[in-house]
């Protein structure tokens, strides 16, 4: 077992690039690899593995790492990508113990990685707890962390502490992380405010306080779902 960082990129919308934009998309999608490609090895990772529309890399180094994905971040901003638009990638950067066999990474740290890039957006860097524990103190001045707080990602069942990675050249500003916490029920989104059953209200937080199951019945339209 070794302690590494490892680097997880995906295109964002890359099913809806390659069925509009195929032919566009077979060279984009090789100056993609190239690009990510350079500023790995230039930051002193290797990566090892690709998963169609993204890379997965292995840092020894926690500041290598964050170096590396911001250098991507800018390379790919910063080309002319023709008729497909703007090409972005998401980023997730993760650390821990993992065990190497016949030239690939295994273990938990990388599943974790990849559920962590799966919660972000295009343009976006984000970074586990583990990281900025690792490399909070050893990044340059233009570089930083925002904290988005707790999350809970697919399929694991320990939250994660998420960290946007900041620096000179990134986009700032993203949508809510798509996590588990941005969904908590199967329940439809209020699209409008909710005017009266106060009464009603109170009496069901009141019940709810008391028993672990209430039951709301009723016509439909008078607000049990709301």
């Amino acid at each position: 077992m070794s302690l590494s960082v490892f680097l997880f990129s995906d295109i964002e919308g890359s099913t809806r690039l390659w069925a509009a934009h195929g032919a566009d998309m077979q060279e984009a999608l090789q100056r993609h690899d190239t690009l990510l490609g350079a500023a790995v090895i230039h930051a002193g990772g290797t990566v090892f593995k690709h998963t169609g529309d993204g890379v997965v890399a292995r840092f020894e180094s926690d500041v290598a790492a964050i170096e590396a994905a911001v250098a991507a971040q800018v390379a790919l901003a910063g080309q002319d990508w023709g008729a497909i638009g703007q090409l972005r990638a998401r980023i997730g950067l993760h650390a821990g113990e993992a065990q190497s066999r016949d030239g690939d990474w295994f273990g938990p740290v990388l599943n974790r990685a990849a559920r962590l890039m799966a919660v972000g957006h295009g343009g976006q860097i984000l970074a586990s707890g583990a990281v900025h524990a690792l490399a909070q103190d050893g990044l340059a001045s233009e570089m930083g962390f925002r904290d988005l707080g707790m999350h809970r990602l697919r399929d694991l069942a320990e939250p994660e502490h998420v960290f946007q990675v900041t620096a000179v050249g990134l986009a700032e500003s993203f949508p809510p992380l798509r996590s588990l916490d941005g969904s908590r029920t199967n329940l439809p989104g209020a699209l409008s405010s909710f005017l009266g059953r106060e009464r009603e209200v109170r009496e069901v937080v009141q019940a709810l306080r008391y028993h672990r199951l209430v039951t709301l019945t009723g016509p439909g339209g008078v607000g049990k779902t709301r």
